[in-house]
């Protein structure tokens, strides 16, 4: 999700080849500040715009999602604006740059929001939540800072991204390994690991007791109570030559190095996590929610468990999310508020989606209900909702800039760390002296 491009007003020539389709119907539901520009004829619905990136598949479970707003809610007309990732961004942008209100997409699928939010194109909600009384206590801590600016929200994230760990639990019956627990620890984690390695005569790792992204990096330093940054909204210089996040990164870095886990590199031309989980090339996985229907339709024996802490360490599941946001030149912001608070409700789009498998929901109600605590595996339902409870700010920055922060330089840098060109502690140094004078060139602290 990091996202490098900017507002060009030269993609104006986009505008024309841009084609919205696939119309669906939905209603006004809760009093919000009137905006005007909702004209629709006496009789007719009005007519907003619905923005996202996916498949054809995923295109099918928003269609789904559509029509059960139309349903209770035939006042208000949505026409379905989808692009594959690669072309969305870039597509949207055009869009808003235009600055015709006939094209602007009314509600769209967006991260990261400060972003945004800063370059103008969105709307700030505030006045919405303050009018309608829509509820913010029922969202995972920490998680709606990922989608305000400036200290008003932007926006409201659809899901919440909970890291667990995805056991196999045949390969740990083969070893002799007990399972997991939810308060299991580092110290656990690694003599299971061990157990579960097994490498050839030349002391090459066949089977990896773990495989995970290289961008899941950031969860070991805070279990570790380190820190990337001393301020995640407004930084001022960079918190990862600190003990305690050097301990976090070194974790990790071992990991790899005593064969006990894959190096990113090596996962992704493996075919990513779920891959080499599915396969029995790897006993574990560290991975959000999304692999569970997968899992699930190839009938695999696996649980999934929170990820083990250090002993003075804490746990620890960074916030944030992709959120529905509003567009600034909409010209129907009171039926796109109604849309949006509908999408982001219990019994709404979030249950929807929840029930399909397709997200652990940002409201602790639905993931509390029903719709998530079903009879199907993973078992440990609760495991995930104990994660999840634990979320908080830490796994990145809540400014506009973050992203190219960390495309340009955290990341690059620790790429170094986890092909074990460079150790940890030098590693970070040279990342710390970058990351300083980036935030000093971008007049951090504001």
């Amino acid at each position: 999700m990091k996202l490098k491009r900017t507002l060009l007003l030269g993609a104006l020539l986009l505008v024309s080849v841009l084609v919205l389709s696939a119309c669906t119907g939905i209603a006004p539901q809760a009093a919000a500040p009137s905006t005007g520009g909702e004209q629709a004829a006496a009789g007719e619905p009005v007519t907003i715009t619905w923005a996202f990136w996916g498949s054809p598949e995923e295109a099918a479970s928003h269609k789904l999602v559509a029509d059960a707003f139309m349903a209770e809610h035939p006042e208000i007309k949505i026409e379905i604006w989808n692009q594959p990732w690669n072309d969305y961004f870039t597509k949207i942008q055009a869009l808003w740059a235009s600055g015709d209100s006939k094209v602007i997409p009314d509600v769209a699928f967006l991260w990261p929001t400060p972003r945004y939010a800063a370059e103008g194109v969105l709307e700030n909600l505030d006045p919405f939540i303050e009018a309608s009384g829509y509820d913010l206590n029922d969202y995972w801590p920490g998680l709606l800072e990922s989608a305000k600016y400036e200290g008003s929200v932007y926006g409201f994230p659809r899901d919440i991204e909970v890291n667990v760990i995805y056991y196999n639990k045949d390969m740990f019956d083969a070893a002799g390994v007990a399972y997991p627990t939810d308060d299991w620890t580092w110290d656990d984690f690694l003599a299971a690991a061990e157990a579960l390695t097994q490498k050839d005569a030349n002391g090459m790792t066949t089977v990896y007791a773990l495989a995970a992204e290289g961008g899941k990096w950031a969860k070991w330093v805070n279990q570790n109570n380190g820190a990337i940054l001393d301020d995640y909204v407004n930084p001022s210089k960079c918190m990862l030559t600190d003990p305690a996040s050097v301990g976090g990164v070194q974790f990790f870095a071992d990991l790899m190095d005593q064969g006990y886990a894959m190096r990113p590199a090596d996962l992704s031309q493996a075919g990513g996590d779920a891959a080499v989980f599915s396969s029995g090339q790897a006993a574990m996985i560290l991975q959000n929610t999304s692999r569970v229907s997968a899992f699930n339709a190839a009938g695999m024996n696996y649980d999934v468990v929170p990820p083990p802490i250090p002993a003075d360490g804490k746990r620890h599941n960074g916030a944030g999310g992709a959120a529905w946001v509003m567009s600034s030149g909409s010209d129907n912001k009171d039926a796109a508020w109604t849309f949006i608070q509908w999408l982001q409700s219990d019994g709404g789009g979030e249950t929807i989606y929840t029930e399909r498998g397709e997200i652990f929901p940002a409201l602790q109600s639905v993931a509390n209900s029903p719709a998530f605590m079903t009879d199907q595996p993973p078992a440990n339902k609760q495991g995930i909702i104990t994660e999840a409870a634990a979320s908080d700010v830490g796994n990145f920055g809540y400014f506009p800039e973050w992203g190219e922060l960390d495309g340009s330089i955290i990341g690059p840098g620790l790429e170094k760390i986890w092909a074990g060109e460079i150790d940890p502690e030098t590693g970070l140094a040279d990342i710390c002296a970058q990351v300083d004078q980036f935030l000093a060139d971008n007049g951090y602290p504001k």
